[in-house]
């Protein structure tokens, strides 16, 4: 069997389990598995970044510094409930993001599943509706798939394609002021009533926390109870 990610030939580790639930064996090889680093330990209650190697300067009352600063501003506190994240942004994920995103290499999704499911029951159930953040037509046709939609498609629950979102510079070249001042590009798809529902938007990436803001506020405004997140990663 070769790894999903590096290729290589390796003989993946099975157990009794495996054979008595048909659970499957791990695609990815322990090295590359062990270079994904998973998020513990205590985090923010908002953005879920990491509280280990924050100075005692950039957090307060279990909250980072950029949460508090988007909860002092009265356009933006509260419209996202909170963003859990199961892996770090470091070099090795970013490599893998890569070769997912931007290559083209859509299996690359399977190697993520049963840590990003366990992550959604976590902190989440299925009473949640499950929105995945779209990309623009523009951007759908040059990479052939919505990586949004295909972390919600590991999680085996009803997929509400929500959101419609306009095709503008790419968000990661600007800066945290340059994406606040940006109009919002996510509209509703169709106008429908989302009264009383909690829902979960889920994203490749957590970096700023601009873009699901912008897409929870279209949200909240057509009636959604809460908008959280799951993101793959927590820049």
């Amino acid at each position: 069997m070769n790894c999903l990610l590096c290729h290589t030939p390796y003989n993946p580790i099975t157990s009794w389990q495996h054979f008595l639930t048909l659970k499957k064996a791990d695609c990815l090889c322990a090295k590359c598995r062990n270079a994904l680093l998973k998020i513990a330990g205590d985090i923010c209650d908002i953005c879920g970044r990491p509280s280990a190697g924050l100075k005692p300067s950039h957090q307060q009352k279990r909250l980072c510094a950029d949460c508090i600063r988007w909860q002092a501003d009265d356009e933006w506190k509260d419209v996202l409930t909170k963003n859990r994240s199961v892996y770090m942004y470091n070099d090795f994920m970013k490599e893998v993001v890569a070769l997912w995103k931007f290559r083209g290499d859509y299996a690359v999704v399977q190697a993520f599943q049963d840590e990003f499911c366990r992550e959604f029951y976590r902190h989440f159930d299925n009473t949640f509706l499950i929105v995945p953040v779209p990309l623009s037509a523009e951007r759908l046709f040059e990479r052939g798939f919505n990586q949004a939609k295909a972390l919600a498609e590991l999680l085996a629950l009803p997929i509400h394609e929500l959101l419609c979102r306009r095709h503008l510079e790419k968000q990661s070249k600007k800066s945290r002021l340059e994406r606040l001042r940006t109009e919002n590009v996510f509209r509703l798809s169709e106008q429908t009533s989302l009264q009383g529902k909690p829902i979960v938007l889920i994203d490749d990436i957590y970096t700023t926390g601009t873009t699901l803001r912008h897409a929870a506020k279209v949200l909240l405004k057509a009636g959604a109870a809460s908008v959280s997140s799951l993101t793959l990663a927590r820049g």
